[in-house]
């Protein structure tokens, strides 16, 4: 059963997500069914009613990540993406603040980002997710790339003023299985391009410590890294053999530099 305090929560989460943070208490305290003074009482202010907003939905989304990242059983998966409706005040609440920006917004990101370092070590325990060089470094780059699809599609196929009720639907119809298909499968078909990025001196993994190994796809016996050229590609060794001879360049002695 829930408390007065949570239906506040609730009603103040929906509101601020269809309206934006300008909406006033007298239409919070409406939506939940109780007065002005009420919110007050149970809250304070305004900001203090917005961050305990912050905290419920990043506490909810949270949960949601760690039971998807543990759960053995995929159909607690299907089941929450069963409830979307549940969900779709905390996604248009999570845009608005993104959107309104400021150091609440900023607040609400990095704790965000807090969680999904948990949630993914989580995912790494329990064999689901594969181990990283950089926790911190994925964790971010997730967060980041999540939140900023959302944002591109909403700016890209809404105007100002669209209910976005149906925005939830939207990210799945249009977002879910290419997520899926690119963290399961990957987008390289080896190193080549993590090797070229280290040996410029970028993101030293791990602060040191080697990358976790890449398996290569099941009855792919080439290591790691290896770059197995096309049936009809010469290997780099045979390149000097198959490359055409240019008649006007004089053969070079066996030997000799070329």
């Amino acid at each position: 059963m829930s408390t007065t305090k949570d239906r506040i929560l609730t009603a103040a989460v929906a509101c601020f997500g269809r309206a934006g943070f300008d909406v006033g208490l007298r239409e919070i305290g409406a939506e939940a069914g109780f007065s002005a003074a009420l919110v007050v009482r149970h809250f304070g202010s305004k900001d203090d009613l917005r961050r305990a907003c912050d905290q419920h939905v990043a506490g909810i989304i949270r949960h949601v990540k760690q039971q998807s990242a543990t759960s053995p059983d995929m159909r607690y998966v299907l089941t929450q993406l069963a409830q979307i409706d549940t969900y779709a005040d905390i996604l248009t609440y999570t845009v608005r603040s993104l959107m309104t920006g400021g150091e609440l917004a900023h607040q609400f990101v990095e704790q965000m980002i807090a969680d999904a370092i948990d949630y993914l070590a989580e995912g790494e325990r329990s064999g689901l997710i594969r181990p990283s060089a950089d926790p911190e470094g994925r964790a971010r780059y997730i967060t980041y790339s999540a939140l900023g699809a959302v944002l591109v599609q909403i700016r890209n196929e809404y105007t100002d003023g669209d209910d976005l009720s149906t925005l939830f639907q939207d990210v799945l119809d249009r977002q879910l299985m290419p997520s899926v298909e690119l963290y399961t499968h990957g987008l390289f078909t080896d190193t080549r391009v993590e090797e070229a990025m280290h040996t410029a001196g970028y993101g030293s993994p791990g602060n040191g410590k080697a990358a976790p190994d890449h398996q290569p796809p099941a009855g792919d016996n080439t290591p790691p890294g290896t770059h197995t050229p096309p049936d009809n590609q010469p290997a780099a060794d045979d390149l000097s053999a198959a490359a055409p001879t240019d008649p006007d360049v004089p053969p070079t002695p066996e030997g000799a530099p070329r």
